[in-house]
């Protein structure tokens, strides 16, 4: 009888433990919208391994544009964005016992961006936007905020843009270097 209470005594405290544990890796499938300074996205994460997994991104990014002639503004481009990420820390992060809901941890990624020559919304006709293809290597941290949905994610890197329109060409001969740094907030559904 004294084992038995034992026994069911060790499967109730381990059930209990095993349920508020949390899983160790990164999650299944999560979609966000995030907005920053330069715009607004929706994305999706999924689960490629425990520490990897693949985010494919639409959004919305700000040009800022102006000329000699004090004429400036601002335009929407979309833009479509895959990058494989490999979170390196979350199993680090969730054995010293901090929150990795939501992929709330470090990744190392190569992003792959694609921004057509479309503009949304009135704009003048001299602005033109470079129909180009962009690989940059980047380092980001994606964070929770108060254990809830809403996250927050910061990120840079440095990485090599091309122009694909026989037009845009001129720009550098056809290709430059490009540093990529964005601040985000967003929510997770």
């Amino acid at each position: 009888m004294r084992i038995l209470k034992a026994t069911l005594l060790g499967a109730l405290l381990c059930s209990f433990f095993m349920a508020n544990a949390q899983d160790a890796g990164v999650a299944k499938s999560i979609f966000n919208a995030q907005t920053g300074p330069i715009g607004v996205w929706v994305s999706n994460e999924a689960r490629l391994a425990n520490t990897f997994a693949l985010r494919t991104e639409i959004g919305l990014d700000l040009w800022i544009y102006g000329s000699d002639y004090d004429r400036s503004g601002a335009v929407l481009a979309p833009s479509i964005k895959v990058e494989p990420r490999w979170y390196y820390n979350i199993e680090k992060r969730a054995a010293k016992g901090k929150y990795t809901a939501n992929n709330s941890a470090n990744a190392i990624t190569i992003a792959v961006k694609y921004t057509p020559d479309l503009l949304i919304g009135g704009h003048p006709d001299y602005v033109n936007l470079p129909n180009e293809l962009s690989i940059t290597p980047k380092w980001i941290m994606r964070r929770t905020i108060a254990k809830s949905n809403f996250n927050y994610e910061l990120g840079g890197g440095i990485g090599y843009v091309t122009y694909l329109s026989e037009s845009d060409t001129r720009m550098n001969d056809g290709a430059d270097v490009l540093v990529d740094i964005h601040a985000r907030i967003g929510y997770t559904f």
